[in-house]
């Protein structure tokens, strides 16, 4: 599962600086999942309703969001509940980037962003981190079904919610959550889930008059484009599944399993900015580039991070320990976790209400572990001072858009959630959420404590995910050391949809569209012919550092 990468952190809205926890998931780029404090009887889903004649669609100008110039969106009309076909209905915005050589178009290819949360509706837009194919542009119809819940999709409207009730957040975040969705939106958020956003695909499948049509789903988008192939094998042509997450570990697991791959990341990142210390100046040893980070940190927020420093180097020894040299190094390698909370806890007792989550580098941090292409922002901010993410420590209101896809991903994940909480977990959960602030392993404590969804039972059991049947076998793409949907997950989604594997070296989240000719040539071959030997390729090129 992946939340929408983002070069900045994003603030939970309506949450005070004070908590401990707003501010950790502020940071993380993450909202805790939350629903009624009642258990609501499971939503029965309908068979598919009868085929229909193409719908006449009116393409028309996108949202400002879209930035392909070439873009038209349309809206497709789907209900709210498929077990009730002639009740409530909400309109769905399409967007549709034409194939740019109608005499080589080899039909539509529907993508989707992640999340649960990611616009779809610019998902095929070139941007900082992805440049699409020329092939994927020429021969199809790139299209973004926006997920419903979002702004343009029956978006899901909640009331504010106090974040300074510290017993609600630690014993029924997920009721509260629930409740003030049903104060503005009534029973709407029970029929947000990843079957119901399926069955809106096939429904816009069936406006567009397409027979079948291909998928390229990143992240949770492996899931639902997995859902869709399940439910609809016979209107599924190619599928593309883009790092992929494990289909049982829906949903505390998933926030759990990325914990220390997401440390490791960031570790990463450290090593390359020491590689190119003479570009950077913040230290020729990742230990030494911590060091720099974490003052940053401590600036910005008043006390240091507790993530657990890098090992030391012979290049980190002081002159008068050389002759100790390897004692040095083994010392300061055992202690730094240690070390690290100690100074954390005792700047926080210094420096009453200062909370690590507060810093805007140390979300930033987190955001772009997994996008290497991003790693020169974090050191050229480090390097030269200047702002990364938002700067306002009362965390300014986020805009409409955003809370509304904050919504939505906390009603999907408590919706549906299978995995059950690990009551171990809660004493961690309280400690970094109300204590330390430490982002890195408040996440997934959140989730596999059961705080996340604390009051909100799940409404739904999702799709048994696998190859029902399909004329041409998924192509599933993964790093070995993606931290948000880990290489043993997403071997796990190949092994149920009967998956081609594609296994690329390095940590990025998401392999198609990052330079990665290798890769980029894989996608097309296969989903021009059906199939592609490639079963390997490296890393996608590193960031030119400058």
């Amino acid at each position: 599962m992946n939340t929408p990468v983002s070069v900045t952190p994003r603030p939970r809205s309506r949450r005070p600086a004070a908590s401990a926890m707003a501010a950790t998931l502020a940071a993380a780029g993450l909202v805790v999942v939350v629903q009624s404090g009642t258990s609501a009887a499971p939503t029965t889903q309908a068979a598919p309703t009868a085929p229909t004649a193409p719908t006449a669609l009116a393409w028309g100008p996108c949202p400002e969001t879209v930035t392909t110039p070439s873009a038209v969106c349309t809206s497709v009309s789907v209900p709210v509940d498929y077990a009730v076909p002639d009740g409530d209905r909400i309109d769905v915005t399409v967007s549709k980037l034409p194939a740019r050589n109608p005499a080589a178009a080899r039909g539509s290819l529907f993508g989707n962003a992640g999340g649960p949360g990611g616009d779809s509706l610019t998902y095929f837009d070139d941007n900082e981190l992805f440049t699409w194919p020329d092939a994927l542009r020429d021969e199809w119809d790139l299209i973004g079904v926006q997920p419903r819940g979002l702004a343009h999709a029956g978006p899901l409207h909640c009331a504010p919610m106090d974040g300074a009730d510290q017993l609600m957040i630690a014993t029924n975040l997920g009721g509260a959550h629930r409740a003030s969705c049903e104060q503005v939106s009534g029973g709407y958020w029970r029929h947000l889930t990843t079957e119901n956003t399926a069955r809106d695909w096939e429904e816009v499948r069936r406006a567009l008059g397409q027979e079948r049509i291909s998928i390229h789903g990143l992240s949770y988008g492996t899931l639902l484009g997995s859902t869709y192939a399940t439910l609809f094998p016979q209107h599924t042509d190619k599928v593309v599944l883009d790092s992929a997450a494990h289909p049982d570990w829906m949903w505390n697991d998933v926030l759990r399993e990325q914990t220390e791959p997401y440390k490791r990341s960031v570790l990463a990142m450290f090593d390359w900015i020491a590689a190119n210390d003479a570009v950077y100046g913040l230290g020729d040893t990742p230990l030494k580039v911590y060091e720099r980070w974490s003052q940053r940190v401590m600036a910005e927020s008043g006390t240091t991070p507790t993530l657990a420093p890098p090992p030391a180097r012979i290049g980190d020894v002081p002159p008068e320990w050389r002759a100790l040299a390897q004692q040095y190094v083994d010392g300061v390698t055992l202690t730094g976790p240690l070390r690290v909370q100690i100074e954390g806890l005792f700047t926080q007792l210094r420096t009453p209400g200062a909370v690590q989550a507060l810093s805007p580098m140390l979300g930033a941090t987190r955001g772009l572990a997994p996008q290497s292409s991003g790693w020169p922002v974090i050191a050229e901010s480090l390097r030269d001072g200047t702002p990364v993410g938002p700067q306002d420590p009362q965390m300014p209101e986020l805009p409409e858009e955003a809370v509304v896809s904050l919504n939505m991903q906390s009603a999907v994940l408590c919706n549906e959630n299978r995995v059950a909480p690990r009551p171990i977990d809660y004493p961690g959960f309280l400690w970094t959420q109300f204590v330390t602030g430490d982002i890195f392993d408040a996440v997934g404590l959140t989730y596999s404590s059961g705080a996340a969804c604390a009051g909100a039972a799940p409404v739904t059991t999702p799709v048994a995910v696998h190859n029902a049947g399909l004329a041409t076998a998924p192509l599933l793409i993964n790093s070995l050391g993606d931290p948000q949907t880990p290489y043993h997950g997403a071997l796990a989604l190949a092994e149920r949809m009967g998956a081609h594997v594609l296994t690329v070296e390095g940590g990025d989240h998401g392999q198609v569209a990052k330079g990665n000719t290798i890769v980029d040539d894989a996608v097309v071959e296969y989903l021009r012919t059906g199939h592609t030997g490639v079963t390997h390729a490296p890393a996608p090129p590193m960031p030119a550092a400058g």
